[in-house]
């Protein structure tokens, strides 16, 4: 774009989203378009970085109301660690029990038992499941 401005039909087109979350996102604070005359919104080359800044923070899982404080000026930067920190947090506790499923769907798969509820290593997974429903109870 490099100094020109997009029309809000332009600016979703360019990143494949319906200009509705563009009119959503601005409602919300994320996103502040200049006005024409006509009161048409005007993208600016800084818009279209917030845009994928946006879209990049909602890949890695964070909320709008995240985006919110990690694009706010008045946000301090512990704030915003603290809150990028207990967000990576959670996703490594996610991504950890995602790799143990997958350890556990892969041992069935080439478990030699007949039955893999007979399997040694799925008998440890359920009495390891069973030790954890007693305790939290």
């Amino acid at each position: 774009m490099t100094g020109g401005y997009l029309s809000i039909g332009d600016l979703a087109a360019r990143f494949g989203l319906a200009t509705h979350v563009l009119r959503h996102w601005e409602d919300v604070g994320l996103l502040a378009p200049l006005r024409d005359s006509a009161g048409r919104r005007r993208y600016r080359d800084d818009d279209a970085e917030t845009v994928a800044m946006i879209l990049l923070g909602k890949q890695v899982g964070l909320s709008l109301d995240d985006l919110s404080v990690l694009f706010a000026e008045a946000s301090d930067r512990t704030a915003r660690r603290n809150l990028l920190r207990a967000h990576r947090d959670q996703l490594a506790r996610r991504v950890a029990q995602a790799a143990a499923a997958l350890d556990t769907l892969s041992h069935a798969l080439d478990c030699d038992a007949e039955d893999f509820s007979s399997c040694l290593h799925f008998q440890a997974k359920v009495a390891d499941a069973l030790t954890l429903t007693t305790a939290a109870n």
